[in-house]
């Protein structure tokens, strides 16, 4: 672990100014909900135990492309669904409470941003997208992995 701090932003600013940062973000691009973190800043939330983290990606990619240990699975929309899960708000609840600060990630930040909708139309006020998601963008040559949760070295297992 003592490795892994070295990617983390200094604990001394946890948590109040990464929340500040995440809500400027939010103002910035204009989304409904608390805020955008990057991976290294949401890491620090949960390590200072001031948020939860919830995978809302296919139970495939959460077995197969890899995932972050302890940390539930909500499936934002089933692989071979025609549409979001109609039961994504409500298995959200059973797993916190409004009060909560939660951070949502997905591949890349897109189902996150849509979670962390959802959640906020609901009325949960602490829903938090992360940035770049576990893999990232598509790179030039079609790939994804330079960006993201496993990009930034975090933890992360794989099946």
């Amino acid at each position: 672990m003592t490795g892994l701090r070295a990617v983390v932003p200094s604990l001394d600013e946890l948590p109040e100014t990464i929340v500040s940062r995440a809500a400027l973000r939010a103002k910035d691009q204009d989304v409904p909900y608390a805020g955008l973190v990057t991976p290294t800043e949401a890491y620090a939330l949960m390590l200072a135990g001031t948020a939860t983290l919830v995978d809302v990606r296919t139970r495939f990619e959460n077995e197969y492309v890899g995932r972050v240990p302890d940390t539930p699975l909500i499936e934002w929309k089933p692989l071979d669904a025609a549409g979001p899960n109609p039961d994504f708000v409500a298995q959200f609840e059973a797993l916190a409470e409004k009060r909560d600060h939660v951070l949502f990630l997905c591949r890349s930040g897109a189902r996150s941003h849509a979670a962390a909708v959802a959640v906020t139309a609901a009325g949960h006020r602490h829903a938090y997208n992360i940035l770049q998601g576990f893999e990232g963008d598509l790179d030039e040559h079609g790939h994804r992995g330079a960006q993201g949760w496993r990009a930034a070295g975090l933890p992360w297992v794989q099946s």
